[in-house]
């Protein structure tokens, strides 16, 4: 299984992340408790998750010639990470977002800024990586035309595809019947298979692909017309921020790994789990060797 490589393609942010006891109502001011900037975008989290844990991943993306677009990318390749083609956008802005963290919980506003310069057409630049890879992992914070386009040089290849729904959108039957895994929270689960058109038995079909993120609730996945839940692990939440990109990229690590969808969901769960233990999206990623430490612990528990 070595040399199995992963290649993220999308969003590169970073996080504005305010800490505060109350979210202020339309026209409050209310005082926070603390400030930080944080590497973030889920295109780029997802690629950390991966990375952390030892995965070979090469991200595909953009930042603005700015300087949180210089500091996103040397903090990507200093967490192994090949950046080699990711592009810097001029005079274009480097993504943002803006996140209130308020009781364990958030609320974000994503500005796409250079993220939206990735076009088809700079996918399609980037086919040979894609032909490199077993895995293409992407979301839906660059434009869905460049998703689309990805995920058809991926089925093109054979390379295996998982599409993190999120934010979620509406999408086109055929991009979902070309993915391999989908993998929206229940809120998005609800609304995508609200917006498709189909038969009840080719809806049934494309439910087969999804494996669903309940976050203290653990995992869903469809299985022979079945379900298999797979719960959580508890832990004291300090910031949910990222815990989803921490689960999508543990996911494409194991499958990368030879891990049956099952095992390799209940690894990822792990990993989701421990990332809300630490305020950030990245900074609360594991290494392989923190993910079993935690299960040694857990187990004598």
């Amino acid at each position: 299984m070595a040399g199995r490589k992963i290649t993220v393609i999308g969003s590169i942010n970073m996080d504005l992340v305010t800490s505060t006891n109350q979210i202020p109502k339309v026209g409050e001011t209310v005082l926070g408790q603390s400030f930080h900037t944080i590497p973030g975008g889920k295109g780029a989290n997802q690629a950390v998750a991966a990375a952390r844990l030892g995965g070979d991943v090469t991200m595909i993306g953009a930042v603005g010639d700015d300087s949180f677009g210089n500091t996103l990318v040397n903090h990507l390749t200093n967490q192994g990470i090949n950046t080699e083609n990711i592009m810097k956008v001029k005079d274009t802005s480097t993504g943002i977002a803006s996140i209130i963290v308020s009781e364990g919980d958030n609320s974000i506003i994503v500005v796409s800024g250079a993220n939206s310069h990735i076009t088809p057409e700079v996918i399609e630049k980037n086919e040979d990586k894609i032909f490199d890879s077993y895995i293409l992992l992407v979301q839906l914070e660059i434009p869905l035309e460049s998703v689309m386009r990805a995920v058809e040089l991926a089925k093109k290849h054979g390379v295996l595809t998982i599409l993190n729904p999120a934010p979620i959108q509406k999408l086109p039957n055929e991009l979902i019947e070309m993915v391999d895994y989908l993998t929206p929270n229940e809120h998005e689960q609800a609304l995508l298979f609200a917006s498709l058109e189909g038969t009840e038995q080719e809806l049934e079909k494309l439910k087969e692909k999804c494996i669903v993120t309940k976050g203290s609730k653990g995992v869903m996945i469809y299985k022979n017309g079945g379900k298999i839940e797979i719960p959580s692990i508890r832990v004291e939440a300090v910031d949910t921020t990222g815990a989803g990109d921490s689960f999508n990229g543990a996911l494409a690590f194991s499958l990368c790994e030879g891990a049956e969808i099952e095992e390799a969901c209940r690894f990822a769960n792990v990993v989701g789990a421990i990332s809300v233990t630490k305020l950030g999206a990245q900074s609360g990623m594991p290494t392989k060797k923190e993910v079993k430490e935690f299960l040694q612990i857990h187990k004598m528990e």
